[in-house]
């Protein structure tokens, strides 16, 4: 029998490309992909870095696992004694800003228990057998829905997901604008936490299907350089930029940079602050305190072109 509705109201018109990850498990959230690896390899202690997002708190504490913060350099590079890791403990390592795929290729080397966190960097090829996740919505217009790479598989039938009801600020930004929906992203955004681990939504699969991922890379990479070419001797950071690696942001770091993201969001360019939480976890003279109060992690995204980087520096400028 025919399940598949015939005639009727049209749905939303979508093109019809392809996943850019295949062969994978398509989950509800990022932190529930952490949180499969977790039970799935009866995973005892994790060690993750003090720089990160508390949402990854979240499986650690539903799960009851002890947990240990490490500190990273300013290349973004551990400073741990590798030796400490035993058996049946789990080393996380974030792939900040998509930006880190030389630490991430050492640390597949020296580590049995490596988890990549490629929240931050979608275009990034998982390590061959190495526990790797996505949360895609940090790219692209979705609401929800994680990629996972693992050779463990929980045995259990996992619910599908239905995220329908968190498009209002999708929408209403296209319609409205962005000030208007904000509370509608924080909603959205909230509507995931403690979330049981489920299969991604057809809604959310439907709409990865439609990304030319291809032009989305190449806009990202383009808008980097100009940022870069003007910034990039003022930055403090010493981006090693690898040809492969695909953005999700310019992080842009200085003395000062607390006040000039209020003049860059007074001007309307929204800027994440990555993370709050860092700011309570860490010392004030620690690299990560400064890169959570200082870091601007401006746009560089497939919505933007070369006059929208132009006027993100010139407000820099003006502010200098």
């Amino acid at each position: 029998m025919n399940k598949k509705a015939i005639g009727g109201y049209f749905e939303l018109e979508l093109p019809y490309n392809k996943e850019f990850h295949t062969e994978v498990i398509r989950l509800n959230s990022g932190r529930n992909a952490f949180e499969y690896i977790l039970r799935a390899k009866e995973i005892k202690k994790v060690h993750l870095p003090f720089y990160t997002c508390d949402v990854m708190l979240e499986p650690l504490e539903k799960l009851g696992l002890s947990y240990e913060f490490y500190a990273i350099d300013k290349a973004f590079y551990p400073l741990f004694n590798f030796n400490k890791i035993k058996e049946r403990e789990a080393f996380v390592y974030t792939n900040y800003f998509g930006l880190c795929e030389k630490q991430v290729n050492d640390l597949a080397s020296r580590i049995e228990y490596l988890i990549v966190d490629n929240s931050q960097a979608f275009y990034s090829k998982r390590l061959p057998g190495v526990d790797t996740f996505y949360s895609p919505r940090k790219f692209f217009g979705i609401p929800d829905g994680a990629y996972l790479y693992t050779n463990q598989y929980l045995q259990e039938d996992l619910e599908v997901d239905v995220s329908y009801q968190r498009f209002e600020h999708l929408l209403g930004r296209i319609d409205i604008d962005a000030e208007s929906f904000y509370s509608s992203f924080i909603e959205s955004d909230n509507s995931l936490i403690n979330q049981p681990i489920k299969q991604m939504s057809q809604l959310t699969q439907r709409l990865l299907y439609s990304i030319n991922y291809e032009e989305v890379a190449r806009q990202r990479k383009e808008n980097f350089e100009i940022l870069h070419s003007f910034l990039g001797s003022s930055n403090k950071l010493r981006l090693d930029i690898s040809q492969s690696s695909t953005p999700m942001i310019y992080p842009y770091l200085l003395d000062g940079g607390k006040e000039l993201k209020q003049e860059l969001i007074k001007n309307k360019i929204y800027v994440a602050t990555y993370w709050p939480s860092v700011l309570n976890w860490t010392a004030e003279e620690s690299f990560e305190y400064k890169l959570a109060e200082n870091l601007l992690a401006l746009p560089v995204d497939q919505r933007y072109d070369i006059s929208d980087m132009k006027y993100i520096i010139s407000i820099i400028k003006r502010h200098a």
